[in-house]
């Protein structure tokens, strides 16, 4: 199977199998969103599910959060895991957000990315899930995924970010970013499947004699 078949065929699959991704993080606004992708890094979306609704008892907002202490903030985000990093993250970009943007959450990458605890896949989480805009934001499950299927030679993730962005329409990008996720928890998990077992893997390379070897990020 040619790129542009192998393309065509996993957009079908995924779209077909996901017609209408939710986003897995439970979030109520631009702010919550924001603060459950930054607890999600290096954490399950069900765990940090689990631990959000203490958080917004204690702030759910960052006016009332930047009033918060660091110590309390952590002792609720414990179980998410790099509690005392993202417990200074969270108060401090609450702080930043209500000095430079009247307590809102800006709608652009540069001032997403100068926030603390904010990478580039974190602002495209919420680019792309609450201001909808375009974007092609890559976790382990996506950089995993697009190694298997031949879509990025995964050199970084940065890379895949760009293989992937040029190989599917933009249109599609937001739906995809959250299909692929879905379909490598459900499907292609990194320990389930090793290039040989999922559907899409046995569809797009079904020659293929031997474990696909993924670069980690």
């Amino acid at each position: 199977m040619l790129k542009p078949e192998r393309v065509d065929y996993i957009r079908n699959k995924l779209a077909t199998t996901y017609p209408n991704p939710p986003v897995p993080l439970d979030h109520f606004d631009a702010y919550s969103l924001l603060i459950a992708v930054l607890l999600s890094a290096q954490c399950t979306d069900e765990r940090v599910n689990q631990i959000t609704p203490s958080l917004w008892k204690l702030a759910n907002n960052p006016y009332d959060m930047a009033q918060k202490s660091v110590e309390d903030i952590r002792e609720i985000i414990r179980p998410c895991g790099l509690s005392p990093q993202k417990s200074k993250a969270i108060h401090r970009l609450s702080e930043l957000l209500i000095e430079k943007h009247q307590g809102e959450v800006p709608g652009n990458y540069e001032d997403l990315e100068a926030l603390p605890g904010v990478g580039h896949k974190t602002a495209g989480v919420v680019m792309a899930q609450w201001f909808n805009v375009p974007s092609f934001p890559v976790d382990t499950h996506i950089h995993r995924l697009a190694q298997r299927w031949g879509l990025t030679n995964g050199r970084s993730v940065e890379q895949t970010e760009r293989d992937l962005k040029r190989l599917f329409p933009k249109e599609d990008w937001n739906d995809l970013h959250l299909q692929i996720i879905f379909w490598g928890r459900e499907f292609c998990t990194a320990r389930g499947c090793d290039g040989r077992v999922c559907e899409i893997c046995t569809t797009t390379y079904p020659n293929r004699k031997h474990p696909k070897i993924v670069k980690k990020p």
